[in-house]
């Protein structure tokens, strides 16, 4: 009898803390949902950054002396410098050209794609903002990595790197780890594709996957009904028994996409062999720059450290600020999120 009241309480306590959660959570979303979450852009001097690093080094390279010697010589000639900037800044105010005395800029993105390709969320804003202060002499770098994911999330990310290149400004897109599939679709806007020499490049094909559960309902006698208006308004299906007739408008389906993805990127790079390219095969970088999917190798650090020398370089990343319900969830949330999404993309969708 006393280890069923102690089991009765134990209950009570475990209830007790289960409606509390709830009661936070919709507490939590009652406060969120008051007004849409926002974002902001985090934007880093990579040449300062740069210039700062070195300098830390450099202390342990040289004595006090030869530092203070130099310490002294750069002001003098920075303070030079600032003279003389000053003054044109002044003429150009009175000529009403003073966007001209602004210094080249080099704006880095970067966009790790998912299989849903999500981060072209801040990408449009990373984009847009760029758009609104770019100058003539300003370039855009993107350091892209992407195994590639959903036809339209990608077509939507490509969309916003042409926004860039019908704005006038030069893009070069440069690739670490790999670029392929929709990660590649992504990568021939660019006047430029630099690759580092193990990179994974290519993959221009479409592909599409799905279990299907028809036999193992029969086996326990469960029904699955699907009803629908228009012939092919689903063909393949993960529950119900799949005909010839619904595979073969699929792979049609598959080859149209195939179609327009080779299309895209004939379009941006006209030089290169599909024929050759397009099966579905990926190359590593130094491969790649031979079939021409890539035009140059070396690494993105390679590209921001040049840059540095005679551009003020920024890193640009727009972050979305979470709701309360967000944080809530945790990883354990976004993680099923993630399987959830992999399996339905897979089975309805093509992936490039």
């Amino acid at each position: 009898m006393e280890f069923l009241l102690d089991y009765g309480l134990f209950l009570a306590k475990i209830a007790t803390v289960v409606v509390a959660i709830i009661a936070i959570l919709v507490i939590a979303k009652g406060v969120s949902g008051k007004g849409a979450a926002k974002g902001e852009l985090e934007i880093t001097n990579l040449t300062e950054q740069h210039k700062e690093r070195v300098e830390q080094l450099e202390h342990h390279l040289h004595d006090e002396a030869f530092l203070k010697a130099r310490d002294k010589a750069e002001k003098k000639s920075e303070k030079e410098k600032t003279k003389s900037r000053e003054k044109d800044i002044k003429k150009a105010v009175k000529e009403g050209e003073l966007d001209s005395q602004r210094e080249p800029h080099l704006f880095v993105l970067d966009f790790n794609g998912s299989i849903d390709a999500k981060e072209v969320a801040s990408l449009r804003e990373e984009v847009t903002a760029i758009l609104a202060v770019a100058r003539e002499g300003d370039e855009v770098l993107l350091r892209l990595e992407s195994g590639g994911g959903m036809v339209h999330g990608y077509g939507l990310a490509s969309s916003q790197l042409d926004r860039i290149k019908a704005a006038g400004l030069p893009l070069s897109i440069s690739v670490d780890k790999v670029a392929a599939s929709g990660g590649y679709m992504m990568a021939c806007i660019a006047d430029k594709i630099i690759s580092a020499p193990f990179a994974i490049v290519g993959s221009i094909g479409v592909i599409a996957q799905l279990p299907n559960f028809n036999k193992l309902l029969k086996k326990h006698d469960i029904e699955f009904e699907q009803l629908t208006a228009g012939e092919y308004k689903r063909t393949l299906t993960m529950f119900g028994e799949n005909s010839d007739k619904a595979r073969d408008k699929f792979k049609q389906e598959l080859e149209e996409t195939h179609g327009l993805f080779k299309d895209f990127i004939r379009e941006r790079r006209p030089e290169l062999d599909l024929e050759k390219v397009a099966t579905g095969e990926h190359w590593f970088g130094t491969q790649a720059k031979e079939l021409g999917l890539v035009d140059e190798i070396k690494t993105s650090d390679d590209v921001v450290v040049e840059a540095c020398k005679d551009k003020t370089v920024l890193s640009i990343h727009y972050v979305q600020k979470k709701k309360i319900t967000d944080k809530l969830a945790g990883v354990a949330g976004e993680a099923a999120d993630s399987v959830l999404m992999k399996l339905i993309s897979r089975g309805q969708k093509p992936i490039v």
